[in-house]
């Protein structure tokens, strides 16, 4: 077992391999010892392999990292924070996360504004970055959920704004629709949630609606389209 330092949490993971175990080493604890721990997370071969009899296509490793993940979120949600699947960049110490379905363009989106401010900015979390409200405040954290190219930084940053995004021949952005933003977080958070969970969910997404700026984005793959999102999220 070890001791990670993830979202502001300490975390132990009890058995982790393979790609997690990996993915974890930039969060791995200088503190070692099994005090005042706030999550555990047992990779369950059992589990694991029962996983895997239900879905043959995908390894051991690939389902210990997403039983992991997902056992990490659910939890998550006791410390006023959530899972937002998105691509979440740093530029001069604030985090903005771009949202949307898998294949959509949220890594494009956020790869073009890596190029565009080049030392300014860099990759918080490139898939699952965890959302923490601490102190009043809204928080973009890094973890090592963190897609299949693994772009994370193990830190904390607070959140500048999130954009839901989708494909165009123009680039646009204006403030999100209230009712869509729900429906969006909704599907791109953790699901099948015990009553208390949900409650917690709940009230997580409220703080983020009061203390977060929400935008929609069109755009297409240009440089455009990086000012039109910074400009308007800045």
């Amino acid at each position: 077992m070890a001791v990670y330092d993830i979202a502001g949490l300490r975390v132990e993971m009890i058995n982790a391999k393979g790609r997690t175990k990996k993915q974890a080493v930039p969060y791995l604890s200088k503190n070692q010892n099994s005090e005042n721990i706030d999550i555990v997370i047992n990779v369950d071969d059992e589990r694991v392999l029962h996983a895997m009899e239900e879905h043959p296509e995908l390894n051991q490793g690939d389902w210990e990292y997403m039983l992991t993940g997902s056992d990490f979120y659910k939890e998550l949600l006791n410390f006023n924070g959530i899972l937002l699947h998105s691509s979440c960049i740093v530029v001069d110490d604030k985090a903005y996360a771009f949202s949307a379905d898998s294949g959509t363009g949220k890594s494009t989106h956020t790869q073009l504004w890596l190029k565009h401010f080049g030392d300014r900015a860099h990759m918080l979390n490139d898939d699952k970055p965890a959302l923490r409200l601490i102190d009043g405040k809204v928080y973009a954290c890094g973890t090592p959920w963190s897609g299949k190219y693994d772009y994370s930084t193990p830190e904390i940053v607070e959140l500048a704004g999130i954009c839901f995004l989708e494909r165009s021949e123009d680039n646009w952005i204006k403030k999100a629709d209230t009712g869509r933003a729900v429906f969006n977080i909704f599907a791109q958070t953790v699901r099948k949630l015990n009553a208390d969970k949900m409650d917690n969910l709940f009230n997580v997404i409220e703080e983020l609606f009061a203390k977060v700026p929400l935008f929609e984005l069109g755009c297409n793959i240009s440089d455009e389209a990086v000012m039109t999102s910074y400009n308007a999220m800045s």
